[in-house]
C-alpha cells in the first residue's frame, strides 16, 4: 500500500487532540490529506452499519480511516460549519466531506469501492479543531452550534448547486462560518459551468 496513514485502530485511554489532529496520527501527504481543515475525520456508526449490511463483513472502528467512529450525531448529515464539543474540552468544526481515493479502495479491498462509496453518499465529515484537549472512547459529543445556511456535508458532496453556493457564500460573508480555500475554487468552476 506504500506510505499511508489510513490504517487507524481503536486505542484505550485519552488521546491528545492538537490543531493538526490526534497525537501520533501523521498524514503521509498533507497536500491531499490533513492540515488544520482536515485535522480529524469522523464517520458515523449508522453509516458503518449500512456498509456492514452491504458488504456482509465486520467493519471495526478505524477501517474507513476515521479518527472518530461516532454514534448519535450525524456526520454526512452535519451542516458545514456545525460545531461540536467532544468530551470535556475539545471543540471541533465540520468542514468538508471525505472524497474517496485509490488508497481507500486498496484498504477496503472491495471491487469498485470508490464508485460504490461515492454513489452511496455516506462520506463522513472532516473536522477542524477549534479547541484542543483530549478525547477517549465513550466521550459524549454535544452539538454547540448549527449554521442557518443548512447545507450539509452530504448535499455538498452529492448535489452542490447554485443555491448551496449562495448560502455558503452568504454565511461566510456574515462571519457565521469559515470555508476552506477549496470551496471557493469549486464555486468558480461550478458557476462557470452554469453560466456556459
Amino acid at each position: 500500500m506504500g506510505v499511508t496513514a489510513i490504517d487507524k485502530r481503536p486505542v484505550d485511554g485519552p488521546v491528545k487532540v492538537h490543531k493538526l489532529g490526534l497525537h501520533g496520527d501523521i498524514q503521509a501527504s498533507r497536500i491531499h490529506h490533513g492540515g488544520e481543515d482536515q485535522a480529524l475525520y469522523a464517520y458515523s456508526q449508522a453509516d458503518a452499519d449500512y456498509w456492514i449490511g452491504e458488504l456482509q463483513r465486520e467493519l471495526p472502528p478505524g477501517i474507513f480511516g476515521e479518527n472518530l467512529r461516532v454514534a448519535g450525531i450525524e456526520t454526512t448529515g452535519a451542516v458545514i460549519g456545525e460545531r461540536w464539543r467532544i468530551g470535556l474540552d475539545v471543540e471541533v468544526e465540520v468542514t468538508s466531506p471525505r472524497v474517496p481515493c485509490a488508497t481507500f479502495q486498496r484498504r477496503m479491498d472491495e471491487a469498485q469501492w470508490v464508485k460504490r462509496f461515492t454513489a452511496a453518499g455516506r462520506v463522513g465529515a472532516y473536522l477542524r479543531v477549534i479547541k484542543t484537549g483530549s478525547v477517549q472512547a465513550g466521550d459524549h459529543i454535544h452539538r454547540l452550534f448549527v449554521p442557518k445556511h443548512g447545507v450539509t456535508i452530504g448535499r455538498w458532496f452529492s448535489e452542490p448547486d447554485v443555491d448551496a453556493i449562495e448560502a455558503l457564500r452568504d454565511a461566510e460573508a456574515d462571519g457565521e462560518i469559515r470555508l476552506q480555500p477549496e470551496y471557493h475554487e469549486r464555486f468558480e468552476k461550478m458557476l462557470r459551468r452554469v453560466g456556459s
